[in-house]
């Protein structure tokens, strides 16, 4: 049988849970900590929940978005042109020009030596 604290802790964290499960839902009569009498029941259905704009008017753009706009334009042509631009240091690409080497040596018949000129 387990000791008497840990039943009075899981009754208490079991009335807890079941509370919290009963008004989750969003029972009409009751509020929970999630919701509070001022929130909109459901979304309008637009797009960050804003009306649409009159014909023929565009929108104003705010304060953050040209910088973040141009940021992140000019770190994604910094990142693409230097990503591509980047020397291949690969042991792969280092063997394989290691290899051409030799295989150029042995057919100018200085197979022995070992060095380049």
């Amino acid at each position: 049988m387990p000791p008497p604290q840990f039943t009075t802790a899981s009754t208490m964290l079991r009335q807890r849970l079941a509370s919290s499960l009963r008004t989750r839902g969003g029972a009409a009569a009751s509020h929970s900590r999630w919701t509070s009498p001022g929130h909109e029941e459901r979304p309008k259905g637009y797009l960050f929940n804003r009306t649409p704009l009159p014909a023929g008017q565009s929108r104003k753009w705010e304060d953050w978005e040209l910088p973040c706009y141009i940021t992140s334009f000019l770190t994604i042509v910094i990142l693409g042109v230097g990503l591509n631009a980047k020397p291949d240091l690969s042991i792969e690409t280092w063997a394989h020009q290691k290899a051409l080497e030799r295989l150029e040596m042995e057919k100018l018949g200085l197979s022995g030596s070992g060095e380049s000129e």
